[in-house]
This record gives C-alpha cells, structure tokens and sequence, in this order.
C-alpha cells in the first residue's frame, strides 16, 4: 500500500527536484559564461608569431577555443544542409546542378578550399583575429556538411509515396509538410551524420588550425595545434595527453548530447508496432522529467511554436504540389530559370578565370598530377574495399541491437574523431620495423578518413528497418543468410550507397594527410594526389593546386556518376519502404 505523502516528504521532494532544476540551470549558466569568454579570445590583432605551447597547462584553454570552433562550425553545417537538401528535392531543376555540385564540393580537400578562404577573410579583416578565426570555422565546416546533405537528400527521396500522397490529401502546405513529414523522414540519418560530420571536424582539426600558405605560418591556439605541435616535435608525452582530452571531450559530448538525440529520433521511426529494444538515455529522461523545462516548454515554448505555425501557415498557402514541381507551374519555372542562368554565370566566370590560372602549368607538372591520380585512385580503391568487409557487419549489429549501440558507439566515436596525424608517429614508427613505410601506411590513413561515413550510414540504415519486418522474418524462420539477403541488405542499400558516395570523397579528401605528413620536424610524403595538394598548399603554388583539385573532382564526380549514382537511383526507386 502507498503511504501518503506528509508535508515534510513534500518538501523534501520538491527540494529534490529543485536540486535537480538547478544543476541543470547551473550548467548552462557555465556554459554560457564558458562560450562568452572563449569567444572574447577570437577578436584582437592576429599574432601571426604565435608559438603553440606543448605545455599541459595551456590545454583547458586550447580545448575551449576548439569546441566553441566546432560548435558554430556544426550550427552553420545543419542549416546549410537542411536548406541545400530541400531546394534539391523540391526543385527539379536545381538538383540537375546542386547534387553534381555536391558532388565536386564533397571531393574537394580541405587544403583545397584553406587558400582562398584564408586570404578573403584576411583581406576582409585585415591584421585582425578573426578573419583566422572565421576561416577555421568556415574550413572545419567544409569537412561537416556534405556527408549530411547527402543523407538528408536521400531521406527526403526515399519518403514512401503513400506518404507523400496522404499529405496531399490533408492539404498540407509547403511548411506543414516539412515539419510534420520530411524533416521527420530524415531525423534518423541526420542524426547520425551528425555525429560523423562532427568526427569529421576532430579529424581534420590538425591540418585547419595550424598551416602554412606560402612563407606565412597561421597558427590558432587550439587542440588540433597542440597536437601537430606535438607530434612534429616527436613528443609522444604531449601526444598522449592531447589524445586523452580529445577521448574524454568525446565521450562527454556522446553521453550529453548524442545520445539523449538518438534516443529522441527513435520516436521518428515507421512501424506499427512498438521496439522491444530501443536506445536508452538518463539525460533525455532527466531532461522530459524535469519541472522547470517542462514549465518552459509550455509556457514559452510551445505557444511561440503556435504562433510561428500559424505565420508560416498563412505565408505559405495550401499546395497540392508534387516533390518536383512541374515546369509549367509559372513561380517554379521562374524560380528554376533564374537559378539556372545564375549558375551558369558563375561556372563560366570561374572557367575562364581557371583557364588564365593552368596555362602557366609545364607537362612535367601535369605528369606529376596524372601520375599521382592514379596512385591515389588505387589507394582509394583499396582503403574502401578493406572499409566494406567490416563496417557493414558491424554497423547492422550496432544498428539493430541498441545496448550493443550503448557500449560500442562511444568507441567508434573515439575511432573516428583522433586525427590521422596525431597518430602518425606510432604507426611510422610501426611500418619502419615492419617494412613498407608510407606506401603502406597512406592506405591505413586513408580508411581512417573513409569507414566511419560507410559505418554511420550502416547503423543509421538498420535502425530506420521497421521491427515489425524482423518480427515477420523470425516467423517465417528465415535463416541469417536470407534475413541479409530478403531484408538487412535491401533495407540498408540506400543508406550504404549513400555512405559509399561520401566515403570514396572522404578517401580522396584523406589524402592530403595520409600522403603528406610532418614527423619530428621532417616531411615524410608518397607519390600521390594528395602529396601534389599539400605540397602545393605549403608553397603557395596556386596553378598546381588547381590542377590537382580539378583532377581530383572530375574522378570523384565521374565516378560517382557512372558507377554510384545508378545505384543511387536503384535504392530510390527498387529498395523504397512502401506501406
């Protein structure tokens, strides 16, 4: 029998739960206070003499400036994807030149973008702090987005169409549509693309926040430059405290964050019947059995959710438009052609400007970009077959068993974000004793930057597999061969191929530190596309470096066209979930 409450019992539990409130609130105060002093550091004269101390007392520091870099770097990222993915997919047109153009921008190395970014933004703020710092932001970015377009778009492609019809009949508008149908359609894989996109930033970390451009040195004060600083010194002490920060920023970003979001997502998955086994968060149930956020949420927060309903839903009348309008509907036609003349005023613009740019090249250096292309193209090749054979089944057994998730994708988090040059020194000093040095050791680089979009892509691909199917398929018996070949496989293919298409432009965009790399104040290189792009960077030899990119985005691009966009177009159209 359940004793009544006293007052003394009453009181006490409304302590507990004040002290619970206020923690929480605590919290975000010191955050707050934490981002708001950080950020004070990025304004100032740039001190282009900075020296990255290796010393252990400078990490807390160097820690906070990184995360807030890679906070406003993710923030930019997510609403570029959601705005570039949902133009691609509402309008014909423009996905006949944005998807293409994806494709280029995901293949392009961050070292690519680093010269032009950096110059703009000093030339925009001369002398000053922040154009550095806004060009890191911009250049950890350039390694976030593309991989969570790519899921979003393919999302919003693959919404059942029995879906998309029973939103036409409600009438929804454009606004209710995506909110209520699309949004939630991709909630899923966005969610952990993000967690990939955000491993993608700690990879590239090092070669963004210290670099070279011609005779100048840019360094940021920051974890990555604490790293590169500690590993060209050969100082495996520093290394190893960098790396232990690193592992603990991630777990506690995993625990804090990434999970309460996939346990939230779960509720955006189709089935009719309820998952026996679904991901798990003490955060996100703190955070639904709190008081005071529940007081917020209806008070503040839902009635300003009405209210901007409403004002979108007067904005935006009913449309009984299909996914892509047709070209006679005249606003989308209009829309379409300005798009399109807009476009191809700036690719012309930029042809003629590349031409003026590549005519100063001799065959000896067009030798060198097509040689180290086919290097390249044979490393990359090899990094994503060794990818494959184990990050399919692992990422199903990840993605179908939630307390295997709880344990294991920590882990591959941690995988995922060191960056390959942190761990360099180990693994050369490895390949020496063992033979084979860099031509071996750029491959092993290499898939550091490629499995984990293929494993990500994997895990979301078996999580959105309704249960009720595996449910059907144990009562039919099927063995483990025919549950992979009837169900597992056709229910992650377009989610697999998706993280093909960003893995090979990962494996390519990997190269530039996997073929190049800075150890105990030396370079050590091999033959390849990336050493062209890097050592081009370092001497600002700009016509070399355009070549090497182009080269690099038309094998990325026609290979995607020729061999993953086919397949692409199967899993849209063969391995589409109907209900």
């Amino acid at each position: 029998m359940t004793r009544p409450l006293t007052p003394a019992n009453q009181t006490l539990n409304r302590i507990g739960w004040t002290w619970q409130d206020g923690l929480l609130l605590l919290l975000i105060f010191v955050m707050a206070v934490a981002i708001v002093k950080t950020g004070s550091q990025f304004t100032g004269p740039f001190d282009a003499s900075l020296k990255i101390s290796t010393d252990l007392s400078v990490l807390p520091g160097y820690t906070a400036q990184t995360l807030v870099r890679m906070a406003i770097a993710y923030f930019l990222s997510l609403s570029f994807t959601l705005i570039y993915a949902y133009i691609a997919y509402r309008f014909s047109l423009a996905a006949l030149i944005l998807i293409p153009l994806l494709d280029i921008l995901q293949s392009i190395p961050v070292l690519s973008f680093l010269p032009g970014v950096v110059l703009a933004l000093i030339t925009l703020f001369p002398g000053q702090q922040i154009g550095v710092e806004l060009a890191a932001i911009l250049l950890i970015f350039t390694g976030m987005a593309w991989n969570m377009i790519f899921s979003f778009y393919q999302s919003l492609c693959s919404i059942p169409r029995e879906l998309k019809e029973a939103a036409r009949i409600y009438r929804l508008n454009l606004w209710q549509r995506f909110w209520t149908l699309e949004l939630p359609a991709g909630a899923i894989g966005l969610v952990w693309n993000s967690v990939m996109s955000v491993a993608g930033g700690w990879f590239f970390l090092i070669a963004i926040e210290s670099f070279t451009l011609k005779d100048k040195d840019f360094r940021l004060p920051g974890l990555g430059s604490f790293l590169a600083t500690a590993a060209s010194e050969g100082n495996f002490w520093a290394i190893g405290w960098g790396l232990a920060v690193l592992v603990s920023i991630i777990l506690i970003i995993d625990f804090f964050v990434w999970r309460p979001l996939i346990a939230w997502a779960e509720k955006f998955k189709f089935q009719t019947v309820e998952a026996t086994n679904a991901p798990q968060s003490a955060v996100l149930d703190f955070l639904r059995r709190s008081p005071t956020l529940r007081i917020i949420s209806e008070r503040f927060w839902q009635p300003l959710q009405s209210a901007v309903d409403r004002g979108l839903v007067r904005a935006f009348p009913v449309s009984n438009l299909p996914a892509n309008p047709p070209g006679r509907f005249a606003p989308i036609r209009w829309l379409n052609w300005l798009f399109v003349s807009g476009a191809a005023i700036i690719v012309l613009w930029g042809t003629w400007e590349a031409v003026l740019l590549l005519r100063v090249l001799t065959l000896a250096d067009w030798q060198k970009v097509i040689v180290g292309a086919v290097l390249t193209a044979l490393r990359v090749i090899c990094a994503l077959a060794l990818s494959l054979v184990w990050t399919v089944p692992v990422g199903v057994a990840i993605g179908r068993n939630p307390r295997l998730a709880q344990i294991l994708q920590p882990l591959v988090q941690i995988a995922a974000s060191v960056p390959a040059t942190a761990l360099f020194p180990v693994l050369l000093l490895a390949l020496i004793h063992v033979g084979g040095g860099l031509q071996i050791g750029s491959i092993a680089l290499m898939m550091l930057g490629t499995m984990w979009y293929i494993l990500f892509n994997v895990i979301a691909g078996a999580q959105a597999i309704p249960a009720e199917l595996f449910e059907a398929a144990f009562v039919y018996k099927l063995s483990i061969l025919e549950r992979w070949r009837t169900l597992i496989l056709p229910g992650i293919f377009p989610y697999l191929i998706t993280g093909i298409i960003t893995a090979v432009g990962g494996a390519w965009n990997a190269s530039i530190v996997s073929e190049y790399v800075h150890f105990r104040g030396q370079v050590v290189t091999t033959i390849g596309l990336g050493e062209t792009i890097s050592q081009a960077t370092a001497t600002g030899n700009f016509p070399l470096l355009l070549a090497a990119t182009t080269v690099m985005s038309v094998l990325v691009v026609l290979t995607n066209r020729l061999v993953w966009r086919p397949l692409y177009k199967l899993a849209q159209e063969k391995y589409q979930l109907l209900i």
